[in-house]
């Protein structure tokens, strides 16, 4: 069985976002990434039609658009991201790591499933200062 060190990951930047780099492992069934965000970074308003995701905030404050719930998040927090839920989040008060994982594997890529929400640059409004 493999054994991976996070911090010997190879490092990648996002299609969707390259001030977002991420490193990841595909697994059979599973992906697994450690994602590191700058203040105010991420993706738009979107969704995974094919992926339910799990990510857990390991340092940082997180700021989380998820269906309808709107929320700051820490250290600890656990976020369950099922399939065709939008959703954004956005480092707060400085950069944050979350781990993530993603089911089924595809093709690896942490974006691969990666849809825009037609209300993305709607919702990106709300939250003026906060990057796309």
């Amino acid at each position: 069985m493999p054994f991976y060190q996070l911090d010997e990951l190879e490092k990648q930047k996002s299609r969707v976002n390259a001030k977002v780099e991420s490193g990841a492992v595909p697994g059979e069934f599973m992906k697994f990434g450690i994602v590191t965000k700058p203040e105010g970074e991420g993706p738009p308003l979107h969704e995974h039609p094919n992926e339910e995701q799990f990510s857990l905030v390991i340092a940082g404050q997180m700021h989380f658009v998820l269906g309808e719930e709107d929320r700051v998040v820490g250290p600890g927090t656990l976020i369950h991201i099922p399939r065709n839920t939008r959703h954004r989040s956005r480092p707060v008060n400085g950069p944050a790591t979350f781990i993530t994982i993603k089911s089924p594997c595809g093709n690896g890529e942490l974006a691969q499933d990666y849809h825009l929400r037609p209300e993305a640059a709607e919702i990106e409004k709300l939250y003026p200062g906060k990057k796309p």
